[in-house]
């Protein structure tokens, strides 16, 4: 076993989130050394510290140390526990930036995870909880992670800068990970999307549906996009508005773009004519780039892949982001496992950019904490 954990050793803050994910579902400690370390202000961000303490609360006798400047961050994992817990998010950035990481690790926990998160809902950095809600969930059901206590509820929108947003996510624990042949992602069907908008007018929102409707009536008819105004406690603390479109093909696979106002007293007023079409060419911008699971969520089927039972799993992804380049960096490291990689020119003229076909064999992960009733 001593050469199995052997300590693994990083320079920097970029993919702390993956690191520190990948250490835990692998068991191995790792090391981060020189953090911010030559910025007048050095260390970890409190959104850092703050994901850290989460990590802390989801698992039972990890080993946290970290330096008096924040420069260096020592973690030895312990074991996924899970329950019913809560979170307070830091507002600097999204709750994305933590549902992201929790939606890798929920599966293998010990006892099913119900987490509320509290912090800014929707904003123009990270991933919001309405992409992950449509796009993520239908991508575990895949992966036989499902049943009626996989949700995500959102109870209070939050923008940024001040937050008071609050979700509920609650996610079944699994033993053993399906491998899934996800090829084909076929034609798109409908297009759904979500416009909402808190304290400012209620206008906003359906003024930003009726901009994204006459750009994405172009492209086919069955288009629904929902408004959400919400009123009092439920609103947040702060003003904003934005879209979240979805696009859903006939063989399951969900595409998603989103585009959010500037926060209160921060650079200049969006309209929200402007904000509507511009989140209907991302999202069809994500249609062209294509592939069966969309930009965000690459990095979240790859690893799902990788933990499945030994045998092959194919999925075909539009180009690969940076994140989800290094992301197979890190798996190489810290599981050992190489995915092939074949670059798929399209076949007709209407079919988008080049796709990425990748191909791995699961490493036979089971989840050993999980108890057996």
């Amino acid at each position: 076993m001593a050469g199995e954990t052997q300590c693994l050793s990083y320079a920097g803050c970029n993919f702390l989130r993956q690191r520190l994910v990948l250490a835990t579902l692998s068991g191995r400690p790792i090391k981060i050394r020189k953090i911010r370390a030559k910025e007048e202000d050095p260390g970890l961000r409190d959104f850092e510290a703050s994901f850290i303490r989460l990590i802390d609360k989801v698992t039972n006798g990890s080993r946290i140390e970290i330096n008096q400047t924040g420069t260096t961050l020592y973690y030895q994992p312990g074991l996924l526990y899970g329950g019913s817990l809560e979170h307070d998010c830091s507002p600097t950035r999204g709750i994305g930036y933590y549902l992201e990481s929790l939606l890798c690790l929920a599966p293998f926990m010990k006892h099913p995870l119900k987490i509320v998160l509290r912090g800014v809902t929707n904003d123009q950095v990270d991933p919001s909880v309405d992409v992950l809600k449509a796009t993520a969930l239908p991508l575990l059901k895949k992966f036989g992670i499902d049943g009626k206590s996989l949700e995500i509820k959102i109870n209070r929108r939050g923008m940024p800068p001040k937050g008071g947003g609050e979700i509920v996510f609650a996610c079944p624990v699994r033993r053993v990970l399906q491998p899934i042949q996800f090829t084909d992602p076929g034609k798109i069907k409908r297009i759904r999307g979500t416009a909402y908008s808190v304290r400012v007018s209620p206008q906003m929102a359906n003024r930003i549906v009726e901009s994204a409707r006459s750009i994405l009536n172009k492209f086919l008819p069955d288009i629904y996009i929902y408004t959400d105004h919400m009123k009092g406690v439920s609103s947040g603390k702060s003003p904003g508005f934005g879209l979240c479109l979805v696009a859903e093909t006939i063989n399951g696979s969900v595409l998603s773009a989103e585009l959010a106002s500037n926060p209160q007293g921060q650079g200049a007023a969006v309209l929200p004519e402007e904000l509507g079409q511009n989140c209907a060419k991302l999202l069809l911008e994500e249609v062209y780039r294509g592939g069966c699971v969309d930009s965000t969520n690459q990095s979240l089927a790859l690893l799902l892949m990788t933990l499945g039972q030994q045998d092959v799993s194919k999925v075909l992804l539009g180009p690969l982001s940076p994140y989800t380049i290094e992301f197979l960096r890190h798996l190489r490291s810290f599981f050992q496992i190489m995915f092939k990689i074949e670059t798929k020119a399209p076949e007709e003229e209407y079919m988008g950019g080049e796709k990425v076909l990748m191909t791995c064999v699961g490493t036979g992960f089971s989840n050993l904490s999980k108890t057996i009733r």
